[in-house]
């Protein structure tokens, strides 16, 4: 009899050691397809047509909130991505394709929420990076939760997601030969209160529009491959100018490795990868050559060439019966801050000084044709200092101020209202 008791007694402490396994979700219910698993690393084994996919065991949760990917080896392309999944995700698609699902990509930067398609959100990551992704668990019953991504132990951005009842898996994913990664899924990430962090949420609303560039507050980062024509990053305001704020400034922080950087001004639904001035219904300033492009790829001499330091500004003169759909009461009209840069307020300017202009080409007019829009005079300062006027139709909506840049390390600072009391 103790015999049997000693056996009874040894097989319930094996089914309570594999109930608890189960329960635990260790080893046993990790997923993973296309990947070699070395203990904490993860490898890429497929032939860079097929998405390799891994899937943890636990969900987050209030206790276990938060975990970080290690990028040893970007391998081929770099195509690594890290987010959270359902429980039962497809392993041949990349965490942030299908519904459900979000996951930051390090190849571009791009967010992908529930879609194959990605948006703007941070910069491209490298080997030795860290890419973290976490929850804030205060809504996580209500159905819903603030998903957040860091790189490197920074905040990069959030946004909120629906959660199913089995809650949101630790995901990696992968695509191309000899990517590597280690996975750290007790990692603890605190939040550091960080001005510039602020920042970045109060000024990141000014946009409409972002593709390839990185909003750091007033700062704006190109973040694109910078390797042809195609590679332009864009930035478009989510306002156009109108009568109340009628003028922009950009500074160059930093020229990158051509300053190919151009300020002006762009209809609302601008093509992304075409420079600002490139395309009809657009008038940009390119600091690299001093051109003006209105319109047409090919530019007229304009001005000087801008570098590192200078202040680009772009406004209209409208004229002074001009009404803008949707614009409002016209009551309060933009004042100079005393000392601002010698720039003044050229709202309503007179056309005394016209005679010393010599008459410019109106190489963008036929570009503009077809848009029924009421014709503004569209002027460029360079450090204060007028540069020169072109005259365009308005599109329907408005002209949007547009920044462009096209080469590695480019950054300006852009004023949408520097000529505000």
């Amino acid at each position: 009899m103790d015999d049997i008791n000693v056996l009874h007694h040894r097989c319930l402490l094996n089914l309570r050691r594999r109930i608890r396994d189960i329960g635990d979700g260790r080893p046993a219910q990790e997923r993973y397809m296309r990947l070699q698993k070395d203990g904490d690393t993860l490898s890429y084994q497929g032939n860079s047509e097929e998405v390799g996919c891994y899937v943890a065991g636990h969900p987050l949760s209030k206790g276990n909130c938060y975990f970080e990917v290690t990028i040893v080896d970007t391998g081929v392309r770099g195509t690594i991505a890290v987010g959270l999944v359902p429980k039962f995700y497809r392993l041949d698609h990349q965490p942030g394709w299908l519904p459900y699902s979000v996951a930051y990509h390090a190849d571009n930067g791009k967010l992908y929420n529930g879609n194959p398609v990605g948006q703007q959100f941070g910069p491209k990551c490298a080997g030795g990076d860290r890419i973290g992704c976490g929850i804030h668990s205060e809504n996580i019953e209500a159905g819903l939760t603030t998903v957040f991504f860091t790189k490197n132990g920074k905040e990069v951005g959030s946004v909120e997601v629906p959660v199913s009842a089995e809650g949101l898996f630790p995901a990696v994913g992968m695509h191309s030969m000899g990517e590597e990664v280690k996975v750290d899924l007790q990692a603890e990430w605190f939040l550091e209160e960080d001005e510039s962090m602020m920042m970045v949420d109060s000024h990141e609303d000014d946009w409409g529009r972002l593709h390839d560039v990185r909003v750091s507050g007033t700062l704006l980062e190109y973040v694109g491959k910078g390797k042809s024509i195609m590679d332009v990053g864009l930035a478009q305001a989510r306002q156009p100018l109108t009568t109340r704020c009628h003028y922009y400034e950009l500074e160059i922080v930093d020229a990158g490795e051509k300053c190919y950087i151009a300020l002006g001004l762009a209809r609302r639904d601008y093509p992304r990868n075409r420079h600002p001035g490139w395309s009809r219904g657009s008038v940009a300033y390119h600091a690299d050559d001093g051109k003006l492009f209105h319109g047409s790829g090919v530019g007229d001499a304009f001005g000087p060439r801008c570098f590192k330091g200078d202040i680009m500004g772009c406004g209209i003169m409208f004229p002074r019966d001009y009404i803008l759909e949707g614009e409002g009461d016209m009551e309060d009209w933009l004042e100079i801050r005393p000392g601002h840069a010698g720039v003044q307020n050229v709202l309503y300017l007179n056309d005394d000084d016209e005679e010393d202009e010599e008459e410019e080409e109106e190489d963008g007019e036929e570009a503009d044709q077809g848009q029924g829009g009421k014709k503004v005079t569209v002027f460029f300062t360079r450090n204060g200092k007028l540069m020169g006027r072109r005259e365009m139709a308005v599109p329907p909506g408005g002209l949007y101020p547009t920044v462009g840049m096209l080469s590695c390390g480019e950054k300006v600072k852009v004023d949408l209202h520097p000529l505000s009391g």
